[in-house]
Formats: C-alpha cells, sequence, structure tokens
C-alpha cells in the first residue's frame, strides 16, 4: 500500500539551536512525511532551502558509542542513524600497507565515525577484503556498513552480492546501492524483467541487505530518471548518493535538482566527492575543512570522504567535531570563492570526462541486457 499525502505516518522532529554562548535550546515539532510514491510519481515540488533546516535538525551530537564529538544524522526514513562523516572505501584498497587500512577503519569506529563506504569493484575487490578484515573482532556490529554493486542484470547482481559478503565477511549489508547510474539506460536495465532490482529484493528478502538506494555521478537528469523509473515500477528507495561540493553548485548541480527532491520525500542524503578526488583542491580557492563543512551544512545524512592515511582520519573527525550550522553569509562566501573556476565544470572531471566511470571502462561488469531486448535486437541483424 503506497501512502498519500493525506495518510502519510506523522513523526516528531527534535529542533537543536545552540547561539554563540552555548546555551542550546530544543523544541519537538509534529511533521507529516510525504513518501517518494504518490499515486506512482516522484514528488518533485520545489522545496525552499530553509525547509534544510529541518533535516540538519536531526542532527544528535550524542552517539550511541558515547562520543560527543561526532555529530549523528537521520538516515532519511530507515529509523537508522549514522555519522555525519563516513569513511569512503576506495582508498582503504589503495594503501601499500594493508594493516594500515585495517588500522585506519577501526581507528575511524573507535572515534565515532559508524558509517562505512564500499563498492564490488573498488581495486578489484581489494577494498571490501581490507574492510573485512577491519570489521572483525566486534568491529561490525559498531558499524553502519555499504557497498555498491555495478550489475544491471538480475544474474549478474546476484553473483555481485554473494561475492562482496564474502569479502566482507559478513552475512548482510545495511545498506546495498546499485553502483555508477550514470547512463540513462541504467534504470531501464535495472528495472527490466531479470533485472538486477530483483536480485536486490530477493537478497533483503533472505536477509543479505537492510535498505537499498543508488548512486551515481555524472547528471543529475540520471538521478531523477531513476527516481521516476523506481516509482514507475511502485519501489521506493532509501537512500540516494551524489556529489556535493563547492563546485556542484555552479555546475550541472545535484544540489540544485536532485537534493530537493530527496529532502521533500524524505530519502537518505548521502554525499560524495567534497573534493572531488583531490581535484578541487586543486583550484587553490578553498580548503579540506571548507570543502567538508561546505557538504555536511547541506541536507546530508552524512558525507562520505576518502582516507588513505591517519592524518587525513584527524582531518575528518576535525571537521565533524568543530561543524557548526553555517550562516547566509558564510555559504555565500564559500561559494563565491569558487563561482569563476567551477563555472566551465573542469575540476569535478567525474562529469566531464570518463576518468571516473569504471562501469564504461569495464561494461562487462554490468552484465548482459535485457533479453527482451536482445531478441528485438536480432530482428533487425
Amino acid at each position: 500500500m503506497v501512502n498519500s499525502p493525506s495518510n502519510a505516518p506523522v513523526v516528531n522532529v527534535t529542533v537543536v539551536v545552540q547561539n554563540l554562548d552555548n546555551n542550546v535550546t530544543q523544541k519537538t515539532t509534529t511533521h507529516r512525511i510525504l513518501h517518494l510514491i504518490t499515486n506512482n510519481t516522484v514528488d518533485v515540488r520545489p522545496i525552499q532551502p530553509k525547509h534544510w533546516l529541518v533535516a540538519l535538525s536531526q542532527t544528535s551530537m550524542q552517539t550511541a558509542n558515547g562520543h560527543r564529538d561526532i555529530p549523528y544524522r537521520a538516515l532519511g526514513r530507515t529509523g537508522e542513524k549514522v555519522s555525519a562523516i563516513g569513511v569512503g572505501g576506495f582508498h582503504i584498497g589503495r594503501i601499500s600497507d594493508p594493516k594500515e587500512s585495517v588500522r585506519i577503519v577501526r581507528a575511524a569506529i573507535d572515534r565515532g565515525i559508524t558509517f562505512l563506504d564500499n563498492c564490488w569493484d573498488y581495486n578489484d575487490g581489494e577494498s571490501e577484503i581490507r574492510m573485512g578484515k577491519a570489521l572483525k573482532d566486534g568491529y561490525r556490529d559498531r558499524a553502519f556498513l555499504m557497498t555498491k554493486v555495478d550489475g544491471r542484470s538480475k544474474k549478474e547482481a546476484a553473483k555481485q552480492i554473494d561475492q562482496s559478503l564474502r569479502h566482507l565477511k559478513t552475512d548482510h549489508v545495511d545498506l546495498l546501492q546499485f553502483h555508477e547510474v550514470i547512463r540513462f539506460e541504467d534504470p531501464d536495465r535495472i528495472f527490466a524483467a531479470d533485472g538486477a532490482i530483483e536480485a536486490f529484493l530477493e537478497a533483503k528478502q533472505a536477509g543479505k541487505l537492510r535498505f537499498i538506494g543508488f548512486t551515481g555521478h555524472k547528471d543529475p537528469h540520471v538521478h531523477l530518471y531513476m527516481l521516476e523509473t523506481a516509482a514507475r515500477h511502485n519501489f521506493q528507495f532509501d537512500t540516494v548518493q551524489m556529489p556535493l561540493n563547492l563546485m556542484d553548485v555552479h555546475f550541472r548541480s545535484f544540489q540544485h535538482q536532485v537534493l530537493p527532491v530527496l529532502v521533500k520525500n524524505n530519502l537518505g542524503v548521502l554525499g560524495m566527492k567534497s573534493m572531488g578526488a583531490g581535484v578541487i583542491l586543486q583550484s587553490k580557492t578553498v580548503t579540506p575543512i571548507e570543502c567538508l563543512h561546505y557538504a555536511m551544512n547541506l541536507p546530508t545524512s552524512v558525507v562520505i570522504t576518502g582516507i588513505d592515511k591517519m592524518e587525513i582520519l584527524d582531518q575528518a573527525i576535525q571537521a565533524a567535531r568543530t561543524f557548526r550550522p553555517l550562516s547566509k553569509d558564510e555559504v555565500a562566501k564559500m561559494e563565491a570563492k569558487t563561482a569563476a573556476v567551477a563555472a566551465s565544470g573542469k575540476f569535478e572531471l567525474f562529469k566531464t570526462t570518463t576518468h571516473h566511470d569504471s562501469t564504461a571502462q569495464h561494461p562487462a561488469w554490468l552484465g548482459k541486457d535485457p533479453a527482451e531486448a536482445e531478441e528485438l535486437a536480432k530482428l533487425v541483424e
């Protein structure tokens, strides 16, 4: 049964305000949540940035581990809270010493970070393997574990799901996402007969995953089409991952076009590429802490950042500890610093080149086209 606005669930939201004197006040108000699907359509009505306060207000400085320095935020409507900063999985597999990878992941969890990102294809599986080793000795129970797979067919996705679970040495992940939804045909293939969505749903039924999302970095219109395609198939995603940074705001912007839809429909927002894999820093316009604070100031559930050494973990922890909501003037000044260099997209290589498109470089990872499409193609060969 799909909820309509009239019978949508009602939740209490506690708004926490901290003034310059560190006096904290809070007010609990009642809000009605509008689900993603209303009469099989995506609710894409505009939302004003002032409403982002509600999303940001779901931040708590008290974590389940007793840490008061790492904020926790609601993961959409899942009922879960995750650390506002997350550990990116790609860099974990590139560290020269595998033992250092384990040490970094465990140190992150010990210091209050709970959200862990990964993917089946990162470094040929090495990223998942190292994270799996780090999650031994009780660390798995303290983490919210996410990974992604590339398969667009049911067969390929199912195979990759099982391989990821073996790599990670766990019987389930908390969140599984479709990786690199960067082409308009990706949603069609995923939701086709014998498409990857069937593998995800069967895996969820079997207890191999809890929540389902998707990620992509190329074009906000592809994200919107993925949401629309899901709605046509009466499916609701739990999370959406996308680039959110000080360059994106000026060029082919996920912040402007996709983020309001996610907030409107109470989906978990996973921000990534806050520094554009380091390329944004080459513009010499903003600092790493500014990049992280800007992304955290958006209504993100978590900002995922690559960490390949302890100093970078310290930087992420510092960003989390020192974050406070930015004023309109502070945001405007940050955005003004990047406006000129961001206009062409040259510092967002993931949008303007194939540099980050691993599935384009390895199309076999996607699996075969839908059977119906292959049969139609044969008719004209």
